[in-house]
């Protein structure tokens, strides 16, 4: 049975997050892009993407679907063969969070062009927000998605689990990648997951914000690979 890659995109994403790096995988190597518009829970999400497929598994998961990435790996740690965990986190919810979330499902529902006009710049390296092209297609990205769906996600953000508890027992290598000037997941921040994992390497993207997949896609690929051929072989 093949080796599965399962690329798992973040809030209000899609399959355009992982579309570089879907590429550069070898062809011996299935492809599953993870839909997450009817999720509702990270430990939901994470069960039903280990129920869909069989075998073992390469995941690779932006934000949000990091975070997912990291539930399966406590749910099947026998069926990991690497994680490529990108602009994410471990903890649970913070102190003061879920009103600045609550004020984004509000605003969500009062319009998507609202919420994209909002919260996309920030989440961007900021020598990057007047990338015309770049810009574009993140917008047409967010704006694909639902008022619910973002409300649906952002409630899973909200009840995540502490994924710090189980650093210590990912069994499988894992690639840790930020963006230099990402504010939301910093350096920091994956290198304390780093830390924690036993089989763990962080690369940085320079010149990158919280979309380093799609800002800095080339950057990105080069470092996955070269990590897939040293620690994930076929």
């Amino acid at each position: 049975m093949p080796l599965t890659a399962v690329l798992i995109p973040g809030l209000v994403s899609d399959a355009r997050v992982w579309r570089p790096l879907a590429r550069a995988l070898p062809d011996a190597v299935a492809l599953h892009d993870a839909d997450l518009r009817a999720m509702t829970s990270i430990t939901g999400a994470a069960e039903r993407l280990l129920s869909l497929i069989d075998g073992d598994l390469l995941l690779a998961g932006h934000s949000m679907g990091g975070r997912i990435a990291q539930e399966m790996a406590r749910i099947a740690p026998d069926r990991m063969r690497g994680l490529i965990l990108a602009n994410t986190g471990h903890n649970s919810r913070r102190e003061g969070e879920e009103p600045k979330r609550q004020a984004m499902i509000e605003l969500g529902h009062s319009g998507m062009d609202r919420l994209t006009d909002q919260w996309l710049p920030p989440m961007l390296d900021p020598a990057r927000t007047d990338d015309a092209a770049l810009v574009a297609d993140l917008r047409a990205m967010v704006l694909a998605a639902t008022p619910d769906q973002h409300e649906r996600q952002i409630r899973a953000l909200l009840d995540r689990p502490d994924a710090m508890p189980h650093l210590g027992a990912i069994p499988c290598p894992v690639l840790l990648l930020t963006g230099r000037q990402d504010g939301w997941s910093p350096a920091a921040q994956h290198q304390e997951m780093a830390d924690r994992i036993p089989d763990a390497e962080l690369a940085l993207i320079d010149n990158a914000g919280h979309f380093a997949p799609v800002e800095r896609p080339e950057a990105v690929v080069a470092a996955a690979m070269d990590w897939i051929t040293r620690k994930v072989p076929a």
